[in-house]
Protein backbone atom coordinates (compact mmCIF):
# COMPACT_ATOMS: atom_id res chain seq x y z
CA UNK A 1 0.00 0.00 0.00
CA UNK A 2 0.86 3.26 -0.13
CA UNK A 3 -0.60 7.55 1.05
CA UNK A 4 -2.08 5.93 4.27
CA UNK A 5 -2.17 9.68 5.64
CA UNK A 6 -3.56 8.69 9.20
CA UNK A 7 -4.57 10.99 10.64
CA UNK A 8 -4.53 14.07 8.45
CA UNK A 9 -7.01 12.00 5.50
CA UNK A 10 -8.57 9.05 8.03
CA UNK A 11 -8.74 8.82 11.08
CA UNK A 12 -7.95 5.15 11.11
CA UNK A 13 -6.97 2.33 8.71
CA UNK A 14 -9.75 0.43 7.65
CA UNK A 15 -10.10 -3.00 9.42
CA UNK A 16 -9.94 -5.30 6.47
CA UNK A 17 -6.29 -3.63 6.27
CA UNK A 18 -5.38 -4.05 9.59
CA UNK A 19 -6.14 -7.82 9.10
CA UNK A 20 -4.07 -7.99 6.02
CA UNK A 21 -1.13 -6.70 7.30
CA UNK A 22 -1.44 -9.44 10.30
CA UNK A 23 -1.88 -12.45 7.97
CA UNK A 24 0.64 -11.31 4.98
CA UNK A 25 4.19 -12.69 5.14
CA UNK A 26 5.46 -9.41 3.90
CA UNK A 27 3.70 -5.45 4.19
CA UNK A 28 5.31 -3.47 1.39
CA UNK A 29 4.68 0.70 1.91
CA UNK A 30 5.63 3.29 -0.70
CA UNK A 31 5.30 6.57 1.72
CA UNK A 32 3.66 8.96 3.02
CA UNK A 33 2.57 7.60 6.37
CA UNK A 34 2.12 11.60 7.95
CA UNK A 35 2.68 9.76 11.51
CA UNK A 36 4.44 7.89 13.63
CA UNK A 37 1.86 6.11 15.15
CA UNK A 38 0.84 3.93 11.76
CA UNK A 39 4.40 3.36 11.27
CA UNK A 40 4.88 2.06 14.54
CA UNK A 41 1.22 0.12 14.62
CA UNK A 42 2.92 -1.33 10.98
CA UNK A 43 5.65 -2.45 12.58
CA UNK A 44 3.92 -4.16 15.30
CA UNK A 45 1.25 -6.21 13.06
CA UNK A 46 3.57 -6.92 9.86
CA UNK A 47 5.71 -10.11 10.09
CA UNK A 48 7.99 -7.88 7.85
CA UNK A 49 7.85 -4.57 6.52
CA UNK A 50 9.40 -3.23 3.59
CA UNK A 51 8.62 0.44 3.62
CA UNK A 52 10.28 4.03 2.60
CA UNK A 53 9.28 7.90 3.69
CA UNK A 54 6.97 10.03 1.05
CA UNK A 55 6.98 13.58 0.65
CA UNK A 56 4.66 14.52 3.22
CA UNK A 57 6.51 12.23 5.79
CA UNK A 58 8.22 14.78 8.23
CA UNK A 59 11.76 14.39 10.08
CA UNK A 60 11.13 11.78 12.51
CA UNK A 61 9.82 9.48 9.91
CA UNK A 62 12.59 10.19 7.35
CA UNK A 63 14.88 9.20 10.54
CA UNK A 64 13.55 5.97 10.54
CA UNK A 65 13.10 5.08 6.69
CA UNK A 66 14.99 4.83 3.34
CA UNK A 67 13.79 6.99 0.82
CA UNK A 68 14.13 3.96 -1.28
CA UNK A 69 13.96 0.27 -0.47
CA UNK A 70 15.29 -2.99 -1.77
CA UNK A 71 14.55 -6.85 -0.96
CA UNK A 72 14.52 -10.21 -2.08
CA UNK A 73 11.70 -12.16 -1.21
CA UNK A 74 12.10 -15.71 -2.66
CA UNK A 75 14.23 -14.82 -5.17
CA UNK A 76 12.10 -11.80 -6.63
CA UNK A 77 14.14 -8.96 -6.40
CA UNK A 78 11.55 -5.88 -4.93
CA UNK A 79 12.33 -2.33 -4.84
CA UNK A 80 9.95 0.84 -2.79
CA UNK A 81 10.06 4.39 -3.58
CA UNK A 82 7.42 7.11 -3.08
CA UNK A 83 7.49 9.58 -6.30
CA UNK A 84 8.26 7.87 -9.87
CA UNK A 85 7.55 11.66 -12.20
CA UNK A 86 5.00 11.66 -14.47
CA UNK A 87 3.35 8.85 -15.65
CA UNK A 88 4.06 9.80 -19.21
CA UNK A 89 7.66 7.83 -19.81
CA UNK A 90 7.22 6.32 -16.62
CA UNK A 91 8.15 2.65 -17.44
CA UNK A 92 11.44 3.94 -20.02
CA UNK A 93 12.52 6.00 -16.79
CA UNK A 94 11.91 3.65 -13.64
CA UNK A 95 13.55 0.98 -15.52
CA UNK A 96 17.10 3.46 -15.93
CA UNK A 97 16.45 4.67 -12.53
CA UNK A 98 15.81 1.24 -10.78
CA UNK A 99 17.88 -1.50 -12.71
CA UNK A 100 18.24 -5.33 -11.71
CA UNK A 101 14.55 -4.96 -10.35
CA UNK A 102 11.79 -7.30 -11.04
CA UNK A 103 9.20 -5.36 -9.03
CA UNK A 104 8.97 -1.30 -8.21
CA UNK A 105 5.83 -0.09 -5.87
CA UNK A 106 5.63 3.31 -5.89
CA UNK A 107 3.15 5.31 -4.70
CA UNK A 108 2.48 9.47 -4.35
CA UNK A 109 -0.38 9.95 -6.91
CA UNK A 110 -2.92 7.83 -5.01
CA UNK A 111 -3.78 6.24 -8.96
CA UNK A 112 -3.60 2.41 -8.97
CA UNK A 113 -0.98 1.42 -12.04
CA UNK A 114 -0.22 -2.06 -13.04
CA UNK A 115 2.94 -2.04 -16.18
CA UNK A 116 5.61 -3.61 -17.08
CA UNK A 117 8.91 -1.25 -18.50
CA UNK A 118 10.42 -2.75 -21.42
CA UNK A 119 13.09 -5.53 -19.98
CA UNK A 120 10.18 -7.08 -17.77
CA UNK A 121 10.59 -5.08 -14.98
CA UNK A 122 6.70 -4.50 -13.14
CA UNK A 123 5.19 -1.43 -12.12
CA UNK A 124 2.91 -1.05 -9.08
CA UNK A 125 1.39 1.75 -7.83
CA UNK A 126 -1.30 -0.16 -5.06
CA UNK A 127 -3.31 4.00 -4.64
CA UNK A 128 -4.03 4.89 -1.24
CA UNK A 129 -6.63 3.45 1.50
CA UNK A 130 -7.72 6.41 3.08
CA UNK A 131 -7.72 9.34 -0.02
CA UNK A 132 -9.16 8.05 -2.66
CA UNK A 133 -8.58 11.85 -4.90
CA UNK A 134 -9.76 11.40 -8.33
CA UNK A 135 -10.53 7.34 -8.09
CA UNK A 136 -13.39 6.51 -7.76
CA UNK A 137 -12.58 3.90 -4.64
CA UNK A 138 -9.56 3.77 -1.80
CA UNK A 139 -7.36 0.80 -2.69
CA UNK A 140 -4.24 -1.63 -1.85
CA UNK A 141 -3.07 -4.47 -4.00
CA UNK A 142 -1.91 -7.64 -3.04
CA UNK A 143 0.05 -10.51 -4.38
CA UNK A 144 1.68 -13.80 -4.02
CA UNK A 145 5.41 -14.83 -4.88
CA UNK A 146 6.17 -18.15 -6.52
CA UNK A 147 9.60 -19.70 -7.75
CA UNK A 148 10.68 -15.94 -7.66
CA UNK A 149 8.00 -14.81 -9.35
CA UNK A 150 5.21 -12.64 -8.53
CA UNK A 151 1.79 -13.83 -9.39
CA UNK A 152 -1.84 -13.35 -8.30
CA UNK A 153 -1.51 -9.20 -8.35
CA UNK A 154 -5.38 -7.67 -7.23
CA UNK A 155 -6.15 -4.45 -6.56
CA UNK A 156 -8.50 -4.17 -3.67
CA UNK A 157 -11.24 -1.82 -3.64
CA UNK A 158 -12.18 -0.96 -0.45
CA UNK A 159 -16.09 0.39 1.01
CA UNK A 160 -16.46 3.80 1.35
CA UNK A 161 -16.56 5.45 4.63
CA UNK A 162 -19.02 7.10 6.57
Amino acid sequence: MSDTHVPARARGLPGELLERIAAADVVVHAGDWTDTATLDLFEERAARLVAVHGNNDGPELRARLPGTARAELDGLRLGVVHETGPARGREERCAALHPGLDVLVFGHSHIPWDTTAEGGMRLLNPGSPTDRRRQPYCTYMTARIEAGSLVGVELHRLPPRH
